[in-house]
């Protein structure tokens, strides 16, 4: 089937006029009495949501719970979806493509909050703040590296007020690490493990070849993006596509921002200068290996190495795994003692001991259990109210005060290198599906190799294929803008 074509102007043309008409209107909006990304102290936040079931329904009703937001707009490519928090903000009017809703009413919103697909968010985040919007992104912040570092220098440029939802960065845990490792409680961190029971999707399967038909409630166009154009499929939407590369990014994406936040937080870790993978299999037949590379796989294993840091004293290994995989339990943990939370959790290692939480930094325990009761550390890093929860609260107060006024716990200046790190890992679990032909043979380069990461230029040095994920095509018609 011939690609489809996005039916609009260029970003850079969308971007151009908005702000042309934003300068020509008389009425001054209260948004930009104190210039760009600035309300008036007593005013209430009033915030636009593209993305309104699913994740994108909750948080915007922890916006409006805050007590200082009112949601104004609702946006959402599949009506079915948006309808029960249509019903619950019977005054935010709805559109269903954002650049129209961006267009219209981009003088009568202060933020906006993206909870879309991975492979959107990037593209909606740039065209908000290019008109001095405030932002909320889910995570992963992007799909690719470079939109990653491209949405965090935006950040800085028009100076809006930033958070990646990734909820657990305000929660008390990974304070209170922090301040046991500033204590030095477990001396020196050289490796850290995280781990997660996702996917809770398919993954490490074929792309449907039964065509369905699109629902009526459901604009496909749209929902693609600035994705190739495929014919849609059953149970690929609401949720499934988490583990197509297409439009997501696996378990890492999923879960690497509530996880491996921590030891960014504990340790100062910023970008990773290497990595390797070893992937799950899938046999369709005896000796015969699938091959899906539309497909993250069903299970992985990747090393990320990163380099000392201020709080550390050399490199730090830190081991990610999915799909069930865990680490081996710790010597200091009794038989019948939980390892993280179950099905998830980060370990620290240290050189005088370990600590460990499960997700979103919660219930951190130093090990052996039995040290917790006497710990006395004074509290050094202030709490978020409300921990996890309050994590949405902070950005609404954060976008009252304006720019720069009040510290959040995860602003693009931290969430844009988390993400480039898991989304690195990524590189090398896609490395080992890249083929090629020699002596008639299908070899693959990238499988048992470690990948050496220039971050200054943004490529692996020694797989030059495996750069074709860095920065991703996208589909005729759609731009990122900057």
């Amino acid at each position: 089937m011939k690609e489809k074509e996005v039916n609009a102007a260029s970003r850079r043309a969308f971007i151009k006029s908005s702000a042309i008409a934003a300068a020509a209107f008389m009425i001054v909006p209260r948004h930009v009495l104190g210039g760009k990304g600035y309300l008036a102290p007593s005013d209430r936040l009033i915030v636009a949501g593209v993305g309104a079931g699913g994740k994108g329904a909750s948080d915007i009703s922890a916006f409006y719970k805050s007590g200082k937001a009112d949601i104004g707009f609702l946006c959402d490519v599949d009506t079915q979806r948006a309808a029960a928090t249509v019903t619950n903000f019977p005054k935010a009017k709805f559109y269903k493509d954002w650049r129209e809703m961006l267009e219209k009413e981009h003088k009568n919103f202060d933020a906006v909050s993206i909870s879309t697909p991975d492979h959107s968010h990037a593209m909606i985040t740039v065209a908000a703040m290019q008109l001095g919007k405030h932002v909320y992104v889910q995570k992963p912040l992007t799909h690719d590296i470079y939109e990653a570092r491209k949405l965090t220098e935006a950040a800085k440029r028009y100076k809006v007020v930033t958070q990646m939802g990734n909820q657990g960065a305000s929660n008390d845990g990974a304070r209170q690490m922090r301040e046991w490792y500033d204590a030095g409680l477990i001396g020196d961190v050289h490796t850290v493990y995280a781990w997660t029971d996702r996917p809770v999707w398919p993954q490490g399967i074929p792309w449907s070849a039964n065509k369905a038909e699109i629902p009526q409630n459901l604009d496909w166009d749209l929902w693609l993006n600035s994705a190739p154009y495929k014919d849609y499929v059953e149970k690929l939407v609401p949720f499934n596509w988490r583990g197509w590369w297409d439009y997501g990014t696996g378990a890492l994406g999923d879960m690497g921002c509530h996880l491996i936040e921590a030891p960014f937080s504990v340790l100062g870790l910023k970008y990773a200068n290497a990595v390797q993978a070893s992937v799950g299999s899938v046999y369709i037949d005896e000796f015969k290996r699938g091959y899906f590379p539309d497909s993250c796989p069903p299970s992985s294993h990747v090393t990320l190495t990163f380099p000392k840091t201020p709080k550390t004293q050399g490199e730090v290994t830190l081991h990610w795994m999915d799909g069930g995989i865990q680490p081996t339990r710790p010597e200091e943990l009794e038989a019948n003692e939980v390892f993280g939370d179950g099905g998830n959790g980060t370990l620290f290692i240290g050189t005088k001991g370990k600590m460990m939480s499960s997700t979103y930094s919660a219930d951190p325990r130093l090990l052996p259990l039995r040290l917790n009761k006497d710990i006395k550390v004074a509290e050094k890093f202030a709490r978020v109210p409300g921990g996890a929860e309050g994590h949405y609260a902070q950005w609404v107060e954060a976008c009252i005060a304006g720019y720069g006024k009040k510290e959040l716990s995860s602003p693009f200046e931290i969430a844009g290198p988390l993400t480039e790190a898991l989304l690195m890992a990524n590189l090398a679990i896609r490395g080992n599906d890249i083929q090629r032909t020699a002596n008639g043979k299908t070899i693959y380069p990238g499988r048992n190799i470690e990948l050496l990461w220039d971050n200054d230029q943004m490529k692996v040095t020694n797989f030059d294929e495996v750069n074709q994920y860095v920065k991703l095509e996208y589909r005729k018609g759609w731009s990122l803008g900057i």
